[in-house]
């Protein structure tokens, strides 16, 4: 063979072997960088699994804090319920013993009619009683119509005032639970859709 020949196949042999070795470099260099992609998305999936636990952390707690208002809600009508129920029991009560009191007041003024037909010479004096009598009766029944009055308009502003707190908390806080919720699963669910994963399955 020409010696030409022989250093073209020299050179034709030193370039075949150069351009495998490229080859090489770059296959084992696409193939670090899928190593490293896949390495990368591992550890972004499971930042996203964490992420949604933690979102389902935070919704179970403010379900919970939910529960509890209710729970307390249930307890100031509980309450409410045993004032009024007490309250008409007292208001039951102060009626029985105005009717007994009008009852013995109005026996007595009988007994004093009949002590002044009776008693021609002590008419004045039965009479004068009688007169009292009947007013303090009046007087006494104008106190107690009163005092269940008083009584009532109390209890109302405080049972009022009590739901009228416990309903605005309640109106206050659950709209904002529920927009942080919501927030949360959306912006959970849109970060799992970008990495082609369906939250469903997760």
């Amino acid at each position: 063979m020409p010696p030409k020949s022989k250093e073209k196949g020299r050179k034709a042999i030193a370039q075949k072997k150069k351009n495998n070795s490229d080859v090489d470099v770059e296959a084992e260099a696409k193939h670090r960088l899928l190593l490293l992609e896949k390495e990368l998305l591992r550890d972004q999936l499971a930042l996203r699994r964490d992420e949604a636990r933690q979102a389902k952390a935070a919704k179970d707690q403010l379900k919970q804090r939910l529960q509890g208002l209710s729970a307390e809600l249930e307890r100031a009508q509980s309450e409410t319920k045993a004032i009024y129920a007490e309250m008409s029991r007292q208001r039951q009560a102060l009626q029985e013993k105005m009717e007994a009191h009008s009852k013995q007041l109005e026996e007595q003024a009988r007994d004093l009619q009949n002590q002044l037909e009776t008693c021609q010479k002590k008419a004045k004096a039965a009479r004068e009683e009688a007169e009292q009598a009947l007013g303090e009766r009046d007087q006494i029944l104008a106190q107690l119509r009163a005092h269940v009055a008083d009584m009532e308009a109390k209890y109302e502003e405080i049972l009022h005032g009590n739901l009228d707190q416990l309903l605005a908390k309640v109106r206050a806080e659950k709209p904002q639970w529920d927009g942080d919720i919501l927030k949360l699963h959306a912006r959970h669910k849109e970060q799992l859709q970008e990495f082609g994963l369906n939250p469903l399955d997760i």
